[in-house]
């Protein structure tokens, strides 16, 4: 049986998933491919550190040039994280020719176009099913299986340690930050916890698949991104009580010219956006718990498609970093390195549209002074900001001088809903900071 044989970069979490799962189940892939992967090389920053997973030391070498240069790999595969020696890493194999299978999102995110182009003008592929959703397969759904759709909406549960912490704080009605401390301890979340609970990674994995989905790469900055850190127990309790659950969402879709506000699509402005939002109980990403994530895409031809599986983790990236391998391996047997390029640009015109544009309705939380007259004040601002209001909420039985009032808010614009709430937070009788969070129906 003919060999092909692999250098990884990058010997971690995700790079010992990938060695231990070839373990196991290569003679299975062997046989479905007819073609062997042996893996010569992987290079670690530090070749004397004990690892989980035990990789032989003849394999081990702190030098990724070594790997990357050995003229028996063909294929590289790079696990190794972060943006500038990933880069260097990359850029090495792809120029001279070696197809490049990564699990890196935020490389991918921030330097797509450029490995891409890389790539094709040294005739070989760069592969990066892992970058988004660990073992769900969207990127190959997007690219392939919906070629001949236009993508109405994308909305996706891309981030496990939010969700995790989101789904906790519902189930056991319990405070952000307890939540937190105790996901970095399971091992959930990261020490340094930004990266995740602030947004930026939702936004890496969602620009990736806005880009796909229509055709002009899209820029992290471009990408307005919120975490979820103002969300408290007492928005989780009352976004139930109106029938909902919160999640930390990215949504990818047109947006409607704002004379005609149809819902067409080829629309050259495209919501980019990841936020936390209330989603109706009823829609099935209300009920994606814990670390799972889920993507639901909606395709002119095919309807409503959805998407779920564990979105990290060593065996779930692994299982994507293999089906990468699988297609590097076909396409080099069969010497097309283009069969499906990583990323083919196809509308010059598009363009992210700016958050202040896009229409929403808003749950508003807003602490008050317990006193007659406060309502009327706040209703005023909204009304000459011509932005209805559907429900209000104020419970009984808070003791203080302040007490809590939920606004329902009619659809509006960002741009309207960000004044109005800037005028209501200056008055006397607001306490706090107004907590604002959009409503996403997704019908």
């Amino acid at each position: 049986m003919e060999k092909i044989h692999v250098g990884i970069v990058g010997g971690g979490t995700v790079g010992g998933g990938v060695w231990q799962a070839l373990q196991r189940n290569g003679p299975l892939m062997a046989a479905r491919l007819g073609v062997a992967l042996e893996v010569t090389g992987v290079a670690v920053r530090d070749p004397g550190r004990a690892r989980a997973v035990d990789i032989p030391r003849d394999r081990i070498t702190g030098d990724w040039l070594t790997v990357v240069e050995d003229s028996r790999n063909r294929i590289i595969v790079e696990l190794m994280g972060g943006t500038s020696t990933a880069r260097e890493v990359v850029r090495r194999a792809l120029s001279l020719g070696k197809p490049v299978v990564t699990a890196n999102k935020a490389l991918i995110s921030a330097h797509g176009p450029e490995l891409f182009a890389l790539a094709a003008k040294n005739g070989t592929n760069l592969y990066y099913e892992a970058a988004v959703a660990g073992g769900i397969p969207i990127i190959k759904a997007i690219r392939e299986s919906f070629a001949g759709n236009r993508l109405l909406r994308i909305a996706g549960i891309v981030n496990g340690t939010c969700n995790y912490i989101l789904t906790r704080m519902k189930l056991e009605g319990a405070d952000f930050a307890d939540v937190l401390a105790d996901a970095q301890r399971l091992g959930y979340a990261e020490a340094e916890p930004s990266l995740d609970i602030d947004g930026h990674d939702a936004a890496h994995k969602t620009g990736i698949l806005a880009s796909l989905a229509h055709g002009f790469w899209v820029k992290p900055e471009e990408i307005h991104t919120e975490g979820i850190r103002h969300v408290s127990k007492l928005d989780i309790q009352f976004a139930a009580q109106l029938g909902y659950t919160i999640r930390l969402l990215g949504i990818v879709q047109p947006v409607a010219a704002p004379k005609s506000r149809s819902k067409r699509a080829g629309s050259a402005a495209i919501q980019v956006t990841v936020y936390p939002a209330l989603v109706p109980n009823s829609h099935v990403l209300a009920s994606v718990n814990h670390a799972f994530n889920a993507v639901a895409i909606r395709g002119d031809v095919v309807g409503d498609t959805l998407f779920y599986g564990r979105g990290a983790g060593q065996d779930p990236t692994a299982s994507s970093v293999l089906s990468d391998l699988a297609d590097a391996v076909l396409d080099l047997r069969a010497g097309n390195h283009h069969r499906v390029p990583p990323f083919v640009a196809h509308d010059g015109s598009a363009k992210v549209a700016p958050i202040d544009g896009i229409v929403s309705r808003f749950y508003v939380r807003l602490e008050v002074a317990d006193r007659p007259g406060v309502f009327a004040r706040i209703a005023s601002i909204l009304a000459q900001a011509r932005i209805g209001i559907s429900s209000i909420i104020q419970p009984e039985g808070h003791a203080g001088e302040t007490v809590p009032v939920i606004l329902m808010l009619d659809e509006a614009t960002n741009e309207a809903t960000r004044k109005a709430m800037a005028r209501i937070a200056r008055l006397p009788v607001v306490k706090a900071p107004p907590v604002v969070l959009r409503v996403e129906n997704l019908d």
